[in-house]
């Protein structure tokens, strides 16, 4: 028998909220089949399981706040027996003691309670919905939820909210000319500052993490993008306007076959080594409607198509704004790359994501003269960055990457 403890989703993360087990004792799970869901600072995550396995014992009723590395339940493995008989890969169990560096063993768990009907029937109602709903004086029993087996969301509550705003407000006798009167406007503005301000300490305790522990380098270069977006218009034209790939579908395919070639920068940093991974993850950066950023996986992104990368960037975004994210997504990046050109920024120096070791910057394309074999033209440019970790590489190594970047975006046929 072994333990199935909550998982770290993140350098940021200290303790989730167990909103739903999946599972009952006695059912059998394969490697990456949900356990459970788990609420966050910044989402609900479905959590997988990372064995075959069949399930024992749940130790924890939902609701219930839960530290990093507590033990939720008791599963049956054979994995784990043929691990513990043979001899464990370093990396393995570097990685593991990674994901628990943060536990603290609990003294007490709290269950909160949950409003029911008027028929008895218990509500399922995520935490912050709860708690705005407090905030804002919504009848939770008066919503219907739009999560999973009618779970009330905090999306649910805004959208009463609001409702209930627009029908009561043409009965409040004031004058036109004093809007902010209305009782419940105070009561909006602290929620909704709340939520931005609980995901931007999330994303401060990592980087400051990151800044503290990480020597930082950094390297740009600008690369000509002129034959790489003339061949996605051809290529585009033959494809209807759904199944259209964008430009930042190159930068994910060159920068995964890039690491190919420079596999040091595809890794973590943990216990003074670096540990390359063989699976290449490209943790992409994606900023959320209500403020803050999350950085889930596409995984494998070296060996999917044009085409596969293009859906699973779209799905990952419409997921993770949606707050329907595995824990896997958020677990397994080994680099990040971020891309804010379409919002006009010409270079991005990021800020590592503890344990990577890297990451890559991509800014606006923009028409500028480009010298070549003594002719003068002008092209569409790019400036890509690259933050290194000092511990684990050097400047040659993050040079001779972009220059791989550089050859595999020249080469957008073959991507």
């Amino acid at each position: 028998m072994t333990d199935f403890c909550m998982p770290s989703l993140g350098a940021d993360m200290k303790t989730g909220t167990l909103v739903k087990w999946h599972v009952k004792p006695g059912d059998r799970l394969k490697r990456g089949d949900i356990i459970a869901d788990v609420e966050t600072d910044k989402g609900i995550m479905e959590i997988e399981v990372f064995e075959d396995c069949v399930i024992d014992e749940l130790l924890l009723k939902p609701e219930t706040e839960v530290p990093v590395g507590t033990v939720m339940a008791k599963i049956h493995s054979e994995v784990a027996k043929k691990v513990t008989e043979a001899k464990v890969p370093i990396k393995e169990t570097a990685k593991e003691k990674h994901l628990i560096e943060s536990t603290k063993p609990p003294v007490k768990t709290t269950v909160t309670s949950t409003p029911v009907t008027t028929d008895g029937k218990r509500l399922r109602v995520s935490p912050i919905a709860r708690k705005l709903a407090a905030e804002l004086g919504v009848d939770l029993t008066q919503i219907k939820g739009t999560g999973a087996e009618g779970a009330i969301q905090e999306r649910d509550v805004r959208q009463a909210a609001a409702l209930a705003d627009k029908v009561e407000e043409p009965a409040i006798e004031r004058p036109v000319e004093k809007p902010l009167e209305t009782p419940a406007a105070p009561a909006k503005l602290p929620s909704s500052a709340e939520f931005q301000a609980g995901m931007r300490r999330a994303i401060a305790a990592a980087m400051s993490r990151s800044n503290r522990e990480i020597p930082h380098y950094y390297l740009e270069t600008q690369i000509d993008m002129s034959h790489p977006l003339k061949w996605l218009e051809m290529e585009n034209q033959k494809r209807s306007i759904k199944d259209r790939i964008l430009p930042v579908v190159l930068l994910i395919k060159a920068t995964a076959k890039a690491l190919t070639e420079i596999p040091e920068l595809n890794g973590y940093w943990i216990d003074d080594r670096l540990q390359v991974e063989e699976s290449i993850h490209i943790g992409f950066a994606i900023s959320l409607r209500q403020g803050g950023l999350v950085t889930p996986a596409i995984h494998h992104a070296d060996t999917k198509s044009l085409d596969e990368l293009m859906a699973a960037m779209r799905d990952l975004i419409e997921r993770t704004r949606g707050g329907r994210l595995r824990s896997s997504e958020l677990m397994d990046a080994t680099i990040t790359l971020t891309s804010l050109g379409d919002i006009g920024v010409e270079k991005v120096f990021g800020v590592i994501y503890p344990p990577q070791v890297a990451l890559v910057g991509f800014g606006k394309i923009t028409e500028q003269p480009w010298a070549e074999r003594g002719m003068l033209d002008v092209r569409s440019v790019m400036t890509a960055t690259l933050a290194g970790d000092h511990r684990a590489t050097d400047g040659i190594i993050g040079a001779r990457f972009l220059q791989a970047l550089n050859t595999q975006l020249q080469t957008p046929e073959q991507l």
